[in-house]
């Protein structure tokens, strides 16, 4: 059946998304929940049996497989509620509608379903015919979840490690395939080869006859090669990817994957071009896979789909992308940070966020996996982070060590963020005997790291005035740049209005268009990498900043040519856009002349010794 809405919510943090589907499943939108924090889940596990009048008994951490089984467990409180929230809006009475046209109202306006229901109650209200109209027309929207396979940290019991199958990715994905779910599993943040073999030992992920999947996977990824080399390593597995997100580099919320300098539009641009040849050479390699294992293969095609997500910001940007690159669906997800019926964000960062301008949201490098992160100046973890450093005892007591994965000083694995690394960094360093302003540029590196797999939680924690003994109060939030154009708190319908072109969210009229804003976000962060080269500049780095700036040309001049040629789409901005598509031209003409001269200093330096 084909999906209600062309947008869909995507993973924010760890907890901002943690119950979406409660909140938008019945009214046919799509959401993800993130994986991550198993003790979080079992907390929302217990407020929500206790709301719901559900049985519920504590599953502790001294019971075997405690984080596949409370991920299980709260999917399936989550399937079981949404269900009946579904069934019970099909359900209708006449006193009792309210959410049946709440569903149809949110709707596209050019939605079928949405026209059938008007000429359905032109002429009345009839209860028992819009009953069997609504059994076979509805759907509900799916209960998604992301794992990023990265995240996988041994387990122990005491000094004994666990098998890899308890790793924290891999018991998150048990506890996803074991649930009641028939919805996708989001794979983000890169390769886990292990993993991906692991997933093969569920028959979920397999194909039916009809080319059906109970569980399906979505692969999150910034490029075409990316994608194909990702689908054929899941398919020689026996594993089909469902959908590929395509998501910007940079003008994303959370972890920002740079790319080489690949824009979001010739990215989309190469998919659209070989999507069929992407699906059919995947599908080579799976089919033979498949009769290798003596498996069902599907007697039809197997379907792709392709989304895009990052930085879209108008339902004019939606459409464009929509019908340029024939894309399924557009992920919206930082201004649905605003919409409490949606996300769960905490009312001091709710605020924060409201008030929050282009020089208040940053790229820093603030998460301990040693990646770009999106943030907001001043959110509370951060604080609470500067009071610890004044103190003189800078990082985390990582109460959760759910990224405690780097093994210099421990081969449990010890997180960056922590008290414990950092005072070993610091101590490390100490030693070295650098000169002050080094010692001090180094020093900052290692205090920058912020606990994030707390930070990114505890904001559920504070909505629904859970404990917080463990965690502390200081939130970390996640939102992409696109956060400096909406100001204010909106409903569910506010925002879906905003998407359909009913209704207008954003009041500032300088707000850039979403490609000229990932464009400059890009050159500004080409700009940083080349402030640390300082004065020396290695052949590698040449490589990659040459690399880097060819790739940035091609992409204005792929944007050039498309601007160019429009005739009804971005009318009002299009000559904006080419003027700001040449001035993008010639900063990076400068930087390749900086490069050039960085290059030539180098070689007179090798020269001179």
């Amino acid at each position: 059946m084909k999906k209600a809405h062309s947008f869909h919510i995507p993973v924010m943090g760890i907890g901002f998304t943690i119950d979406s589907p409660l909140k938008v499943a019945q009214y046919g939108i799509d959401s993800v929940i993130s994986l991550v924090d198993d003790i979080l889940i079992e907390k929302l596990r217990k407020m929500y049996s206790e709301k719901f009048e559900i049985p519920y008994s504590e599953i502790t951490d001294k019971v075997d497989d405690f984080r596949a089984k409370r991920i299980t467990s709260y999917l399936n409180l989550i399937h079981d509620t949404v269900e009946k929230k579904f069934e019970a809006l099909k359900n209708i009475t006449l006193e009792k509608s309210d959410d049946m046209k709440a569903y149809i109202n949110m709707l596209p306006s050019n939605s079928s379903i949405k026209a059938e229901f008007k000429k359905l109650t032109e002429t009345g209200f009839n209860v028992s015919e819009i009953k069997n109209w609504a059994a076979k027309n509805l759907t509900k929207g799916s209960i998604d979840v992301n794992i990023m396979t990265k995240v996988d940290k041994d387990n122990y019991i005491k000094d004994q490690q666990l098998p890899s199958e308890y790793n924290d990715a891999h018991a998150a994905l048990r506890g996803f395939a074991n649930s009641k779910l028939n919805a996708s599993v989001v794979l983000s943040a890169g390769m886990n080869p292990r993993l991906y073999a692991y997933m093969s030992q569920f028959d979920d992920f397999y194909p039916t006859q009809t080319g059906a999947f109970n569980k399906k996977i979505i692969l999150k990824v910034s490029d075409y090669r990316s994608a194909l080399i990702q689908g054929k390593f899941l398919a020689k597995k026996g594993l089909w990817v469902s959908e590929y997100r395509i998501e910007s580099g940079l003008n994303c919320g959370g972890h920002a994957f740079a790319t080489d300098g690949y824009l979001l539009g010739p990215v989309l641009a190469e998919f659209k071009e070989k999507r069929e040849e992407l699906r059919a050479s995947i599908e080579s390699v799976l089919n033979q896979e498949l009769e290798n294992q003596g498996r069902v293969i599907s007697e039809t095609p197997l379907k792709i789909e392709i989304s895009a997500q990052g930085g879209v910001g108008t339902h004019e940007e939606h459409e464009f992308l929509m019908d340029t690159y024939e894309l399924d669906s557009i992920g919206w997800g930082t201004p649905f940070l605003l919409v409490p019926e949606a996300t769960t964000v905490d009312k001091k960062t709710l605020n924060q966020l409201v008030a929050a301008k282009e020089d208040d949201l940053y790229l820093s490098d603030i998460s301990p996996l040693g990646i770009p992160f999106n943030s907001l100046r001043g959110n509370t973890k951060d604080l609470e982070k500067e009071v610890l450093i004044k103190k003189g005892r800078p990082g985390s007591a990582c109460p959760k060590k759910f990224v405690s994965l780097n093994k210099e000083f421990k081969e449990k694995g010890i997180c960056v963020a922590s008290r414990e690394y950092q005072y070993l960094k610091i101590k490390e360093l100490e030693n070295e005997g650098l000169p002050e302003r080094e010692f001090q540029n180094k020093y900052n590196k290692i205090i920058e790291k912020s606990c994030t797999c707390v930070g990114l939680g505890t904001s559920a924690l504070l909505a629904y005035n859970l404990d917080t003994k463990t965690e502390g109060e200081g939130v970390s939030i996640c939102p992409g740049p696109n956060m400096a154009y909406y100001s204010k708190i909106m409903s569910l319908k506010n925002m879906t209005d905003h998407i359909y072109a009913r209704d207008n969210m954003v009041s500032r009229t300088d707000r850039p268009n979403l490609f000229i804003k990932e464009l400059y976000i890009y050159i500004d962060y080409l700009k940083n990498k080349l402030e640390e080269v300082n004065t020396e500049l290695t052949k590698k780095e040449e490589k990659y900043f040459l690399t880097f700036t060819r790739n940035m040309n091609e992409g204005v001049a792929y944007y050039k040519s498309l601007f160019s040629e429009l005739k009804n789409t971005f009318n009002d901005i299009k000559e904006e856009v080419l003027n700001e598509l040449d001035k993008g031209e010639k900063t990076l003409r400068l930087i390749a002349l900086e490069i050039e001269n960085l290059s030539v200093k180098n070689q007179n330096v090798k020269v001179l010794a």
